[in-house]
């Protein structure tokens, strides 16, 4: 019985991780094919073309493109944080009336889709004089991205034990030096694992890039992939796209790779005490 649940067990994570990586697999197979080839059906690489890679910097300014997604994402990273962990300190630790229910008013903010905000933003984003810009991309995906950061933190923080914020004050610390001296170190993997999501949903969000720029300037590169164009306005170039997608997801992996421990830790603290 336990060789059968040891081969149940195998047999279940190969056919995970082959529905997870199968599409980046032929994503990086068909960014080196060219012309009638991609329309064939091959699961092994037959050539190994890098015409498609240079195309996607050729037809465009594809790294400015990329150069903007990593101004909004690690903008939107550095506010989110910021401002998460000094909410998150209100909400764990300091008691006032309306606190529950203001911390489910910002949590619901994140439930509605998109397209139900699309029109208010766009009106507060064009008040602003800030359509077709970074910042405006950087508001937007606050948004989506600081509700969630001040959940996640707020519930790490409560599981802090009160000591030691309390013999930081004895010592004469104030708020603002316990946040920064006291509980950012505590709260390092915490931090990271919300940090590299945020990082995720900004760097792979389209809605609002989509909508709220105009020149191929100042796209990100979810939108500058979906706009490419090919030799006619009546050719889908599928290896530049192909071979786009697989240059914006390794900058993904690399960041998995290198916090892995850091998000391992920071989805299982909390989770178990003493």
């Amino acid at each position: 019985m336990k060789l059968l649940a040891r081969i149940g067990f195998w047999l279940l994570v190969i056919v995970i991780a082959f529905f997870a990586l199968f599409p980046f697999y032929y994503a990086i197979i068909s960014s080196f094919r060219t012309g009638s080839a991609l329309f064939s059906v091959a699961y092994l690489p037959e050539t190994f073309d890098f015409s498609n890679y240079v195309a996607v910097f050729e037809r465009q300014p594809f790294g400015r493109n990329i150069l903007n997604s990593v101004i909004v994402s690690g903008s939107v990273v550095v506010l989110s944080l910021g401002l998460g962990i000094t909410a998150a300190y209100a909400f764990g630790r300091i008691a006032f009336r309306g606190r529950s229910l203001l911390l489910m008013t910002i949590l619901s903010v994140s439930m509605f889709p998109q397209v139900a905000v699309l029109a208010g933003m766009f009106e507060l984003i064009r008040s602003f004089g800030l359509y077709n810009t970074l910042p405006g991309l950087i508001l937007a995906n606050l948004m989506l991205t600081l509700p969630f950061t001040i959940w996640v933190l707020t519930t790490f923080m409560r599981e802090l034990p009160r000591e030691i914020e309390e013999a930081a004050f004895v010592d004469g610390a104030t708020p603002w030096i316990v946040v920064r001296r006291v509980f950012l170190p505590l709260m390092a993997p915490a931090a990271v694992t919300t940090g590299l999501l945020a990082f995720i949903v900004s760097w792979n969000e389209f809605l609002f890039a989509l909508t709220f720029t105009l020149t191929n300037e100042q796209r990100t590169v979810p939108p500058a992939i979906a706009l490419m164009s090919g030799s006619t306005a009546y050719e889908l170039p599928w290896g530049a796209i192909m071979a786009g997608s697989v240059i914006v997801t390794i900058p993904i992996i690399v960041l998995v790779l290198v916090f892995q421990r850091k998000i391992v830790a920071g989805l299982t603290a909390g989770a178990v005490k003493g």
